[in-house]
């Protein structure tokens, strides 16, 4: 295979960030080269100019779909960073259990599930954590760009070397059961998590009122504008007492006013500020 052209490299990086937002500058125009190499196969062609040629065709929309695919950063283990999931077990949700103890109902959204171990993990958590929540009505929506990354996530399916990558052993024993030459999350967790392919850069489906919000290492993949957009509808869409989860490199500092920080443990989580009207 040929090497792309500046013509070429120029025409995926916008591709790339009209359609998913995503940023990618010049340092990483070697990410084309690697990440593309299996689709000129799988499509029949034979060099960069073909594929371009192809990407342009209005018909073309699977095509779009595998190249933004493959350009997508999926890295995730189970408890990544684990300090925000301890504290969302020792204070943010005995916090918002004490809040809901009327209503009986918790809502979770995770923004950036890739192949599901943090959607997983945080319904283990809400599993394991508080027994109480068994007799409420709580949902995790997990979300992602990627239908191919969502295949996997909602088989519940981990290989030994996935499953090894965080997950503490009490977990593995009480919420997986062995499968073939892997693991399988049990149904009872699997069950709390619904799966849906979102942009979160275009128009968002319907959603409920949430209570968390994870949206980890996603932001820093997109220009000032887009994150004002993303943060501004996840601020209409939080409980006034919900949280906010962004990944250790993020932040909402110089991009909104309407989210303060509130420390628990040590981990940073932010929660909206009311827009007062009138």
């Amino acid at each position: 295979m040929t090497t792309f052209a500046p013509n070429e490299l120029e025409y995926c990086r916008r591709l790339i960030h009209e359609t998913a937002g995503l940023c990618m500058d010049e340092r990483k125009d070697y990410l084309f080269e690697s990440r593309l190499r299996g689709l000129f196969e799988e499509f029949g062609l034979k060099n960069p100019s073909e594929l371009v040629q192809r990407l342009q065709r209005p018909e073309s929309t699977d095509l779009r779909a595998r190249v933004v695919d493959a350009m997508t950063t999926n890295e995730t283990s189970f408890f990544r960073d684990v300090h925000p999931f301890d504290a969302l077990r020792e204070q943010v949700l005995p916090e918002l259990i004490e809040a809901r103890r009327d209503r009986r109902q918790l809502d979770v959204w995770c923004g950036a599930s890739s192949t599901g171990q943090e959607p997983y993990t945080l319904a283990m958590v809400l599993r394991a954590a508080a027994p109480e929540l068994q007799s409420w009505r709580v949902r995790v929506l997990a979300t992602d760009l990627s239908e191919r990354v969502l295949t996997k996530a909602r088989s519940g399916w981990y290989s030994d070397v996935e499953v090894g990558r965080g997950l503490p052993e009490e977990l593995r024993v009480r919420f997986f059961e062995r499968d073939g030459v892997g693991w399988r999350v049990r149904a009872e967790v699997r069950d709390m998590v619904e799966f849906r392919q979102m942009n979160l850069t275009t128009a968002w489906p319907p959603l409920a009122r949430m209570d968390i919000v994870f949206l980890r290492n996603v932001l820093i993949y997109f220009d000032v504008e887009t994150k004002k957009r993303i943060l501004g509808k996840i601020h209409d869409l939080l409980a006034p007492d919900g949280y906010l989860c962004l990944g250790t490199a993020e932040t909402v500092l110089g991009i909104r006013e309407d989210f303060r920080p509130a420390r628990r443990g040590r981990a940073t989580f932010y929660t909206p500020i009311p827009v007062h009207v009138g």
